[in-house]
């Protein structure tokens, strides 16, 4: 058989347990928990290591470059030799970077604990994707995938918090050993109760011609290429107002530490609630139906940025964001679904991708909100309002292709 071949396998029969759900929702979830939870003390990181908040953005910006290039490795080795090992490996360098962080004492050495955090991180993040294929198909994927998504939002939304809280109790250095101590509970979960996911038989070659090749078909391939895309855009949004909150929410209006990780936690809800409806109301109108609805959504709560970054104000700012958030929740596992669906074989490799565009989209989204001359706030209406345009152009095409298969009666 081919290398690369894009048949869709069988479904395994596995149903989703909450085991599956909570190792899911962890690799997905690893990369944003280590980046969120450092956030309210980032006033203290800079104090302790004396040098400004924009130069300490530089450790936000280096992850999200290590974490998408380092995806598109990870991607064809676990689908040349499973899962198991890219998952235990994966975890394990995200460990020892986050204990790294921990330690660090200069911004070089804490720049570095992060890429190697990130390394580990993306690793896990394809690897949630690619398990979700092996184990699921169609709608029961993107079950499994908005599933994943409500509790794996938990996690990003609710550990500002936890961070605010361990900061102010211990100091920042121990937020990074809380980090690395879950990535051992996750890699000892994987390891006892999960296990290898991606059959021997379906494996690929590794040579790197090859991998390349697939790369080049699948990014050429608009099945794959456009709903990708579509939701790479509108997650790079949310990594941007991640990488912006701080600065709007503590130093344009004024919020505590505290305060900014208790708002990133009530956001969540709109994300549990996103998440609980889109395979409901995707088995009902549709999966592309239902992805458009929440691109147009996604981008009338990035036009209502504009109306709160003339004037700052908690209240306006919240409500754009929680509607930009909601539309996101729709797109989010449907769009993913959609994209990942016709390559079983390749659920490594189409993760992978996946995973590089989102995060290659929250990295240029993260820099253009520092150095564009605009008021914080302006530059997140612009850089959200943006994105969520072009992604309704792109997905358009995909909407208008509707097979009938994915329409319930």
């Amino acid at each position: 058989m081919p290398a690369f071949s894009v048949t869709s396998p069988a479904p395994s029969g596995r149903r989703l347990t909450g085991g599956i759900l909570f190792l899911l929702a962890g690799l997905a979830a690893l990369g944003a928990l280590a980046t969120n939870i450092i956030l309210p003390a980032f006033p203290r990181i800079s104090a302790s290591l004396s040098v400004s908040s924009q130069e300490l953005g530089l450790t936000l910006s280096s992850f999200f470059v290590a974490f998408a290039v380092g995806q598109l490795l990870a991607g064809p080795l676990s689908d040349r030799f499973g899962r198991k090992w890219l998952v235990l490996g994966g975890l394990a360098v995200f460990a020892a970077g986050s204990v790294l962080c921990a330690f660090a004492d200069t911004l070089s050495f804490l720049v570095l604990g992060r890429v190697i955090q990130a390394l580990g991180a993306c690793a896990a993040s394809v690897l949630s994707r690619a398990i979700a294929r092996d184990l699921f198909d169609g709608e029961a994927l993107a079950r499994a995938l908005a599933l994943t998504m409500i509790a794996g939002a938990a996690a990003p939304g609710f550990s500002p918090l936890l961070g605010s809280a361990l900061d102010s109790l211990f100091g920042w250095r121990i937020t990074f050993l809380v980090v690395a101590a879950f990535g051992v509970v996750l890699a000892l979960h994987y390891a006892t109760s999960v296990g290898e996911t991606h059959r021997a038989d379906r494996r690929a070659s590794l040579a790197a011609s090859a991998a390349a090749s697939a790369y080049g078909r699948l990014a050429m391939d608009p099945r794959f290429l456009l709903p990708s895309v579509s939701v790479s855009l509108v997650i790079g949004g949310l990594y941007t107002f991640f990488t912006a909150a701080p600065a709007i929410l503590m130093n344009e209006l004024g919020l505590t530490a505290f305060q900014l990780g208790l708002t990133f936690a009530t956001t969540v809800l709109i994300v549990f609630a996103a998440g609980f409806l889109a395979p409901r109301l995707a088995h009902r109108w549709g999966q592309r139906t239902i992805g458009m609805i929440g691109l147009v959504i996604a981008l009338a709560g990035s036009l209502s940025l504009f109306a709160s970054a003339a004037a700052p104000a908690f209240i306006p700012l919240t409500t754009a964001i929680a509607l930009y958030l909601l539309g996101m929740g729709l797109i989010n596992p449907l769009g993913t679904a959609i994209a990942m669906h016709p390559f079983g074989r390749q659920a490594g490799l189409a993760s992978a991708l996946l995973g590089f565009l989102q995060m290659g989209c929250a990295a240029v989204g993260a820099s253009f909100a520092s150095v564009l001359p605009l008021q914080p706030s302006a530059s997140l209406a612009v850089i959200l309002t943006t994105g969520s345009a072009l992604a309704l152009l792109v997905f358009l095409p995909v909407a208008m292709r509707q097979p009938k298969a994915e329409v319930q009666a």
